[in-house]
């Protein structure tokens, strides 16, 4: 395939209003805001977008908007996992509808299953769609990890083009990325703090939440790295780490909503049971956002 994921790839939040419904007024400013902010593409319903809480209708619309508004401007890349091979075919099957460039698959949640297994869930996936799929290793939050083998074995499926890695173990991203060397594969890290050196490794980008908020610092560590500007892109990495280090301040992903609150951008509330920050919690993070200059 000729479709190469790479830069800095907002892992958008999904906008809500106070009873959850989708903002859809608040979604279009914020894929403007980041598309705005030099990003290289944009990834909804993921994670960060609260896929979980999500019915697939509710996705479909989400995606409607996003190519509507986003408008051929950057890459649309979209959150298809499921926990059945079924529910990710479907998911996947919508997207293509919805005209997405790309679709990134999470491991299943909540079940246990060995190598063979989450090869087989990929392949089928992949054999039920034109479009690029790229593999998603999120270990923390799923409990499944993909090891360096598999993803080996899965880019060898011509419309598998990619991993993103949000584990944070660097000796399995440089893994991912030394034993798919020779292919037509790319390996994004899905760790913010760890973007710079991912590119160093061989990285081409990064899918990062912090992007939401920052979108022009998050694309500097990538546009300098790229135009030969090591130390530059290390700065924007130092810069942009306290930000994803304050994302504990908050159940996930409330911290990221509450700075673009902060930042005049409406993000609404996070699917329950996930609740507001404490106003002692919202003081430090307006704290770091002051001090990262993107709040005065």
């Amino acid at each position: 395939m000729s479709f190469i994921p790479k830069g800095i790839i907002p892992a958008l939040i999904t906008p809500l209003t106070k009873d959850e419904k989708l903002n859809e007024k608040a979604l279009r400013k914020l894929l403007n805001f980041t598309i705005d902010g030099g990003v290289h593409g944009v990834f909804v319903i993921g994670t960060t977008g609260e896929f979980y809480g999500l019915t697939p209708e509710e996705k479909r619309e989400i995606l409607q908007i996003t190519m509507d508004e986003v408008n051929g401007r950057v890459p649309v890349y979209a959150g298809t996992g499921g926990i059945t091979t079924k529910e990710s075919i479907q998911l996947t099957q919508i997207a293509q509808e919805c005209g997405v460039d790309a679709v990134s698959v999470l491991t299943p949640l909540f079940i246990s299953i060995n190598q063979k297994e989450l090869y087989d869930h990929f392949r089928v996936i992949a054999e039920n769609t034109d479009l690029p799929v790229i593999l998603y290793n999120n270990l923390p939050k799923t409990g499944i990890t993909i090891t360096a083998a598999t993803v080996a074995k899965l880019a060898q499926i011509k419309n598998i083009v990619g991993v993103k890695d949000s584990t944070g173990d660097m000796t399995l991203t440089g893994e991912y990325i030394r034993l798919t060397k020779e292919q037509d594969f790319s390996v994004l890290m899905g760790r913010d703090t760890m973007i710079h050196s991912a590119l160093c490794y061989g990285a081409t980008g990064s899918i990062a939440a912090g992007a939401n908020v920052a979108p022009r610092l998050c694309a500097d560590i990538y546009d300098l790295y790229m135009a030969g500007d090591v130390q530059g892109s290390l700065e924007a990495q130092y810069k942009l780490a306290p930000l994803r280090i304050a994302f504990t301040l908050g159940s996930f992903p409330t911290v990221i909503k509450e700075s673009l609150e902060l930042l005049g951008i409406e993000a609404g509330p996070c699917m329950s049971p996930v609740g507001p920050m404490t106003a002692d919690e919202k003081e430090q993070l307006k704290k770091v956002l002051i001090q990262m200059d993107l709040l005065k």
